[in-house]
């Protein structure tokens, strides 16, 4: 992917390039070692969209940012290039494996025309032995990449230019960008916004901006322009503002090979309008526009573009539910309690009985409604309770997919306010699969699938089974998701354990059923249910939360449909002792938030 950098030598310099001396992390070595470094350093532009080095490649050297951005990215499970974190003007890149000694672990690539100096290991290490402090700097930049490695909730990992483009002219790109600036300012950011004025200007100019703010806006609207060409080469990432009544052009975008278009750092922003008529359905404008997430705002919502605010400036908040069966009860008292503090919930998914609750949400509905809703579907009356004799499920599961049509209609994902995602385990594939488009109750059918209890769904050939089998807590799909905090609640820390007595000379299927008819599940439901989820790592992903809730849940199995209040009031009380006990970023998104609310 992309176009790979080729090694500069000394006859290829500029006599007017830049010298050590204009690094700054280098600005306190003697400078008779600087000088004499000289012959070991090298300065070179690199267009953006081209690689400087990849996995595997020699470590024989060190990078500096003059001016530019570069973008570090690591090859994800299926191939895909992940981003993991930018290197801007004045940072150097490539100095873990040149310490090491080994080769690069990850690819880098140029997210904008980059001006770079290098300098071999050889002559970096000279440089160190005239200022050791160069080494101490480095180690320390070592470090927080390292942590932002694991967490990737660092600012370097966030984008800071965005380009904002229109779709049509019908679209006051002005007025909603200054909605946005206003919100991102109440968070104490720096904002910039910059229009077609800017055309021509020098990669410093951008620099600048970048360096005296947090966010950089460029406005712009999609066309064969020379302004549009350089907000996809200046932005880190691409917001493309359409509106829902309209229909988009096919193609939509002019072929570029722009980073932002490479890498899909592209982003929908649906605009809705009171009594609205779809023209084009939203995953028509997904494709035209290549966009990796879709976002909502309707009209001039204050609570949207609060939303949208706090997804820009890497502030937004997620929520990840894991699987439990009634265990997940629990995971409705943490929302009551979340919304009680005014926490924001910007993005939302889960796995399994998680991906039901985290849809109720996502669907816009209140407490009561949740309650009520959730209460209907499985407290009332046992949901998985159409035994047959099993081919393929223990039970029928029309019971569920009435439950499931009932509450959820025909709602797709795409078009739901909150982002939402759901995780199924693809038995086809040996790999867990990630929904986030499509329809809500098909996708919420596939997460819930238990193997052996309810028959798998084949959607395209594949077979979908109960989420839980490989993610149950996907909090690294989340992490994927947005770049803000993460809130994760797992519930699933206590597998369903199995009383022998059932399984000592069993009365078979027949006399099982003379004896207790068909109000319990037969012994075999609770084998299914353990041989399932028997394989769960009670400590999988826990780590890539900002903030973790394992309710104690205590008596409460994962069959206990009757255990509602129990497991509700364990969730919101765990929820509000974390929420009075909570310090840092995420505490100043929550403070922030109840004061927007307020205002």
């Amino acid at each position: 992917m992309g176009l790979k950098a080729k090694n500069r030598t000394s006859a290829d310099a500029d006599p007017l390039a830049p010298t050590l001396k204009s690094v700054p992390f280098l600005r306190d070595a003697p400078p008779r070692a600087l000088k004499a470094a000289e012959e070991e350093a090298r300065y070179f532009g690199l267009p953006g969209g081209w690689q400087l080095f990849g996995p595997g490649d020699p470590s024989d050297q060190i990078y500096f940012v003059l001016s530019g951005s570069l973008g570090a990215f690591r090859i994800a499970p299926g191939g895909k290039m992940e981003l993991i974190g930018h290197i801007r003007a004045g940072e150097p890149v490539g100095e873990m494996s040149m310490i090491a000694g080994e080769p690069h672990e990850n690819a880098v690539f140029a997210l904008r025309d980059t001006e770079l100096l290098s300098m071999t290991r050889q002559g970096f290490m000279q440089l160190v032995r005239s200022d050791p402090q160069i080494l101490e700097r480095l180690t320390r930049v070592i470090m927080v990449r390292m942590r932002q490695a694991r967490k990737k909730t660092g600012r370097s990992a966030e984008p800071k230019v965005f380009a904002l483009l229109t779709t049509s002219p019908t679209i006051d790109l002005k007025l909603r960008a200054h909605a946005l600036s206003d919100e991102l300012k109440a968070m104490g950011l720096r904002v910039a916004t910059v229009g077609e004025e800017a055309v021509g200007m020098p990669a410093a100019y951008f620099d600048d901006l970048e360096n005296r703010n947090d966010i950089v806006l460029l406005l712009g609207a999609i066309g064969d322009t020379a302004w549009f060409k350089m907000t996809q080469r200046h932005a880190d990432r691409m917001w493309v503002l359409a509106r829902a009544d309209a229909r988009p052009s096919v193609p939509l975008l002019p072929e570029d090979q722009s980073p932002a278009r490479q890498f899909r750092l592209v982003d929908l922003v649906l605009i809705h309008h009171a009594e609205e008529r779809r023209a084009a359905s939203t995953l028509e404008w997904k494709y035209a526009t290549e966009a990796a997430r879709v976002l909502h705002w309707n009209g001039l919502d204050q609570e949207d573009c609060r939303r949208l605010a706090r997804t820009m400036s890497g502030k937004s908040v997620g929520l990840v539910l894991s699987g439990g069966g009634a265990r997940a009860y629990a995971h409705i008292g943490v929302i009551k309690a979340l919304r009680e503090a005014n926490c924001p919930i910007d993005f939302i998914g889960g796995a399994s009985m998680g991906a039901i609750i985290a849809a109720s949400f996502a669907s816009g509905w209140e407490d009561a409604e949740i309650e009520q809703r959730i209460r209907k579907a499985f407290v009332e009356s046992n949901p998985l309770s159409d035994y047959r004799l099993p081919v393929v499920g223990l039970v029928k599961g029309h019971k569920v997919d009435a439950r499931l049509k009932e509450h959820f209609g025909d709602q797709l994902i795409e078009d739901m306010k909150v982002p939402f995602f759901a995780v199924s385990t693809n038995l086809t594939q040996g790999s867990f699969l990630v929904h986030d488009s499509g329809l809500l109750r098909e996708a919420l059918r596939a997460s819930i699938s238990l193997p052996g209890i309810l028959p798998p769904v084949v959607s395209d050939r594949q077979v979908l089974v109960d989420g839980a089998v490989l993610n149950n807590f996907p909090v690294d799909v989340m992490r994927e998701t947005h770049r803000g905090r993460i809130i994760g609640v797992d519930v699933a820390v206590a597998p369903e354990a199995l009383a022998a007595d059932d399984f000592i000379n069993p009365p078979g299927f027949l006399g099982w059923t003379l004896r207790h008819g068909f109000k319990s599940a037969p012994p075999i439901a609770n084998l299914l249910m353990r041989a399932a989820t028997v394989s769960m790592n009670p400590n999988q992903h826990r780590g890539l939360t900002d903030i973790l809730i394992a309710p104690e849940l205590k008596g409460v199995e994962l069959r206990d449909w009757k255990e509602y209040e129990p497991a509700v009031e364990s969730g919101y009380e765990s929820m509000r002792q974390a929420l009075a006990e909570l310090k840092g970023p995420l505490a100043q998104i929550i403070r922030g938030n109840a004061a927007g609310i307020a205002d």
